[in-house]
């Protein structure tokens, strides 16, 4: 595996956070996620009506596959030193509180600097470890509306609508794991450690890249929301999605007079492709009209023969059998710590032609504390002793 013999050392919670983390440890790294005795949020929280599979939360699943649970009352002086003992032995802490609440606990970036100097130390914020927003808190849906998101993916004269996803804590996660190992690979060369920030709000940003650069250089347009009808503000028409005769098709760049021909419409509607962003309003309310002639099946016929790009519109139960899903074999069936069996996401990257494997799924609450305990020096007696006063949780 990739991260072979690097540890990290983990106190986050809810998604952005844990889904990066996982992502490493995807790859290798032993992770030993630090949970309070009652365990982190993300077991008590995991939306469609705290919905579970395998003994968990559908939101404690989705990020926290491949590492080892530990239970710590932090305010409990041994319970505190036990992690710093950890954090002594990592290559990587990670946490996610709001800034100052690690300072907070006794475990902050130059605290843990002092008891291993070559450490990275990778923190996750809503808007970053300072700045008139810090105190603030940060979740995904505060930052596609702060960011211009939810804007962007509303029409024109209506309200800003959320995407229909956690995308900011997803995009944010990746930038989280790229951020580490980033640091993992000057320590490789160098042996320093250091510090690697990533927040949220900035994530967003990142995410939308493209068209801020396109909205803020040269005219702007008279308003970034999509159009009434179909298509973006962004796109040149006719990109977008359609309703056929019988199901949803999705539009992709292409030769606008081209795709005229191919809907049968080169005498009945005449654009140039030099107008296909000046006149989107129009030609996209005119697709919208003439893909309701036929069915799907009959456009994709013309569209293969024409070569124009296009896709299906797949909802939930379209992508569990989509071809390519099942190729890939993105979505993948484990054994819970029940015995029953769950679905996760796969790693999205390879390595030689392999996914990461999945070797724990997501551990029952403190699995491994006295697994980690016993290799720091602490016998039977005294984890027991710690476990009756509730410095730990023992699973």
């Amino acid at each position: 595996m990739q991260l072979d013999g690097i540890r990290i050392v983990s106190f986050n919670h809810f998604l952005m956070g844990p889904l990066g983390i996982q992502f490493l440890a995807d790859l290798g790294a032993e992770v030993i996620m630090i949970e309070p005795i009652k365990g982190a949020f993300q077991r008590h929280w995991g939306g469609a009506d705290a919905k579970k599979a395998g003994g968990e939360t559908t939101l404690e699943l989705v990020a926290n596959r491949n590492k080892k649970s530990v239970c710590l009352d932090l305010k409990d002086p041994d319970a505190l030193n036990i992690a710093k003992k950890l954090a002594k032995s990592a290559d990587v802490v990670a946490e996610n509180f709001r800034p100052g609440v690690m300072e907070k606990l006794g475990l902050g970036y130059e605290t843990l600097q002092e008891l291993n100097p070559n450490l990275i130390f990778a923190s996750a914020s809503g808007f970053g470890p300072d700045g008139p927003y810090v105190n603030r808190p940060g979740q995904d849906m505060i930052a596609q509306s702060l960011s211009g998101l939810a804007w962007i993916t509303s029409k024109e004269g209506e309200v800003p609508r959320l995407v229909g996803t956690s995308a900011i804590d997803h995009h944010g996660a990746m930038i989280f794991a790229a951020g580490i190992l980033g640091a993992l690979v000057k320590k490789g060369r160098t042996g320093e450690g250091g510090r690697v920030d990533v927040n949220l709000f900035s994530a967003a940003l990142n995410l939308q890249a493209e068209s801020l650069v396109c909205y803020f250089n040269g005219d702007k347009p008279k308003c970034s929301q999509q159009p009434n009808h179909v298509g973006s503000w962004y796109h040149e028409a006719p990109y977008g999605i359609y309703e056929t005769a019988d199901r949803y098709i999705g539009l992709s760049l292409g030769n606008l007079p081209l795709m005229l021909q191919a809907i049968g419409a080169t005498g009945e509607f005449q654009a140039e492709q030099n107008e296909a962003y000046a006149r989107r309003e129009e030609i996209s309310k005119f697709f919208a009209e003439k893909l309701k002639e036929k069915t799907f099946e009959k456009w994709a016929e013309i569209f293969e023969a024409s070569d124009i790009w296009f896709t299906q519109v797949n909802d939930y139960e379209d992508l569990a059998e989509d071809p390519q899903q099942l190729h890939n074999g993105d979505l993948i069936e484990v054994e819970s710590w029940t015995g029953e069996a769950i679905t996760l996401v796969t790693n999205p990257v390879r390595y030689n032609g392999k996914t990461a494997p999945i070797r724990l799924a997501p551990q029952k609450l403190g699995a491994q504390t006295r697994e980690i305990l016993t290799e720091l020096g602490f016998s039977r007696a005294e984890q027991e002793e710690l476990r009756q006063k509730g410095a730990v949780g023992l699973g």
